[in-house]
């Protein structure tokens, strides 16, 4: 794969996506996610993300399908490459989160859609609407962690209702990253913040 203009975060996701594809029978999205967004490469609010979050559906969407890695490794270039277009604050300059936006990469490739599909065209713009109306319901400032999160909620559940993919449930995240953001972390207004009581998924 030619990595000569991606930076090292976009690195990393591709890597352990592929590595992860071929070494493990079958794959959570959550728990993939999850061990990205711990990647030492990625800051606490990152472009990256909105590459992160349709790197990680599509590779346990793939494994659930039975796609083989050559397909994941296109595809994974071909997401890379939108998501490139999805510019920084995103999410407050043109009012849509990159993660929600990830989502519709990931739909869109799953499916083979353009702006000329039907249904699928529908399916790809559901998905990004739902996910945004989730993260409205929280007030800023942004947060990438939180926004991903949501998004991998929304993704899960959108692609068993929808694509009759399962990539697991997953009900509560508990925030593992908020001392990093120490001026714009919502605290206790987050519903990933950690409290007492829940455990760490």
């Amino acid at each position: 794969m030619n990595f000569k203009s991606y930076d090292e975060a976009t690195k990393y996701i591709t890597e352990e996506c592929l590595r992860i594809y071929k070494e493990k029978d079958a794959i959570q999205c959550t728990e993939l996610a999850l061990h990205l967004l711990d990647a030492p490469q990625l800051k606490m609010h990152c472009p990256q993300h909105h590459y992160l979050i349709p790197a990680a559906m599509l590779t346990a969407a793939y494994k659930f399908q039975g796609r083989p890695v050559e397909m994941l490794q296109n595809d994974l270039m071909e997401a890379m490459m939108r998501a490139k277009n999805v510019l920084p604050a995103f999410c407050g300059l043109y009012g849509s989160c990159g993660a929600a936006v990830g989502l519709g990469i990931y739909a869109s490739i799953l499916t083979d859609s353009d702006q000329y599909s039907v249904r699928t065209w529908a399916l790809a713009n559901k998905i990004v609407g739902g996910c945004l109306l989730k993260i409205s319901e929280i007030d800023g400032p942004r947060c990438c962690k939180r926004s991903s999160y949501i998004a991998l909620q929304v993704g899960e559940k959108f692609s068993k209702e929808e694509f009759g993919i399962d990539l697991g449930t997953t009900e509560f995240f508990q925030c593992t990253h908020y001392l990093k953001n120490k001026e714009e972390c919502k605290k206790e207004e987050c519903p990933f913040f950690p409290v007492n009581g829940r455990e760490v998924i």
